[in-house]
């Protein structure tokens, strides 16, 4: 986890940069994917404020709080943002499925419910596979359906996920 610290009309001493990256690691025991955080700290008036930002994963946690002392507010603050911290890993956590689901079961209780959304005419013309992986990557799809003009057969060419491609070849049984 990357920290970055920000101080603001006061001068960034080791004690309080310490004392803001204890804090910070005490929020990595709670969950792991913290990409960066920032923490900025003001004095106006003689009113210490700090600031929080801590990207975990695709959620971005804020939090502000002020005080009369610079580590009662970093306190704070860091309280604030532990909570928001412990919301979002109940939350990811309350999606996740707690016992494995047998989906045989499932279909043969409810039935099989397949739906098609898009049903498209394609125009199949003679072609060479490697025309087809050509025309297939200029219309930026994972496969492409032709007729092989040697064989004179419908053929399919998708794109694997090790940058390969593959060919499906329909075969009598």
């Amino acid at each position: 986890m990357r920290i970055h610290i920000v101080a603001r009309k006061i001068k960034l001493t080791q004690p309080i940069k310490e004392f803001i990256e204890s804090k910070f690691s005490k929020l990595q025991e709670y969950i792991e994917n913290i990409v960066w955080a920032q923490a900025i700290v003001t004095v106006e008036k003689k009113m210490h404020t700090a600031e929080v930002v801590v990207h975990v994963g695709h959620q971005t946690v804020k939090a502000a709080a002020s005080a009369a002392d610079l580590y009662t507010a970093i306190d704070r603050v860091m309280d604030k943002a532990e909570a928001q911290v412990k919301k979002y890993k109940e939350r990811r956590s309350d999606h996740r499925p707690q016992e494995a689901i047998d989906l045989r079961e499932m279909t043969a209780l409810a039935g099989p419910e397949i739906r098609f959304s898009v049903v498209k005419d394609v125009a199949v013309k003679p072609m060479r596979r490697e025309e087809a992986v050509i025309e297939m990557e200029k219309l930026g799809f994972n496969f492409w359906m032709f007729v092989d003009k040697d064989s004179k057969q419908t053929q399919v060419v998708f794109k694997r996920l090790d940058s390969s491609y593959g060919i499906l070849q329909p075969v009598r049984k």
